[in-house]
């Protein structure tokens, strides 16, 4: 286990590295080996990625995943690499705001530093969780990591966009409410357009962190617009998968193995996973 003095400057440094203009780049992983792959390539920090983890572990996305499991692929990761790591804990693994305190002690005994907790409902009445009730769960997981010391960076994710339940204006009623119950920062998956995402850097007093992929501008003009962190969310992963059916279906179909062409070597990926151990 990580003791506490590691894990607070592990924070500490987590947290300066949301920087508005000079964004934090996160190539989400999904295990311990894209972990130390991201960590290779250069990344400041690893953040997980709930949908790519629930998919390793056979599991669909949207807080289907239990939170025993999920935590063990974390303790694995933030072993793996040296660098700090965030957590995606969807919507916190727990039905009420005790709950999510219980989940946040449990990823800082995994090694992780910050989370991610979302608003979006799954089977539920309506598609985001009420205000209030999510910021009382924020609060809980913001007093849970306060009460052992270590300054985690809590990640309020707004589903506005993603849902299609609200705009600028929804949005930003949520992540004040979010930042007042302890939120560090504030992530709107789904808002790209510049002008849009300018208007929710200029209205959050809060680190903006924007879900990026193909279609999205350039970490360079996101940067312009002054966000502070950047993910790729679920994107790596998913096209790591369509590598495989790629070469599952060429395999099977014509014979042939061109589509493994390109990839990793034994020894490297091997050299990768030993470093450290």
């Amino acid at each position: 286990m990580t003791n506490q003095n590691t894990l607070r400057d592990r924070a500490l440094a987590f947290r300066a590295l949301h920087v508005p203009g000079h964004p934090l780049v996160l190539p989400n992983a999904w295990d311990a080996a894209s972990a130390r792959i991201v960590e290779d390539a250069g990344a400041a920090a690893v953040a997980t990625t709930s949908a790519g983890l629930s998919w390793a572990l056979g599991v669909p996305d949207g807080d289907r995943l239990v939170r025993e499991r999920a935590l063990e692929v974390v303790a694995r990761i933030t072993a793996s690499v040296a660098v700090p790591v965030s957590a995606d804990i969807e919507s916190g693994f727990a039905p009420d705001a005790e709950g999510v305190a219980d989940t946040v002690r449990a990823v800082l005994a995994a090694g992780a530093v910050g989370v991610n907790i979302e608003d979006a409902l799954y089977g539920g009445e309506g598609v985001l969780r009420p205000v209030a009730e999510q910021a009382e769960r924020i609060t809980a997981a913001r007093e849970a990591a306060d009460a052992e010391g270590v300054p985690l960076f809590v990640n309020a994710r707004i589903d506005t966009y993603l849902r299609g339940a609200g705009g600028v204006d929804a949005t930003l009623e949520r992540a004040a409410a979010f930042r007042a119950a302890g939120a560090d920062g504030i992530f709107v998956p789904g808002a790209v357009e510049p002008g849009t995402v300018k208007e929710l850097v200029d209205g959050i007093d809060a680190p903006l962190n924007v879900l990026v992929g193909p279609g999205a501008p350039a970490v360079a003009e996101l940067a312009a617009l002054g966000v502070a962190r950047l993910s790729a969310g679920s994107g790596i992963a998913a096209a790591a998968y369509a590598v495989v059916r790629r070469a599952a279906r060429e395999l099977l179909d014509t014979g042939t193995y061109d589509t493994q062409t390109g990839g990793l070597g034994y020894g490297e990926l091997n050299s990768l996973l030993a470093r450290g151990r």
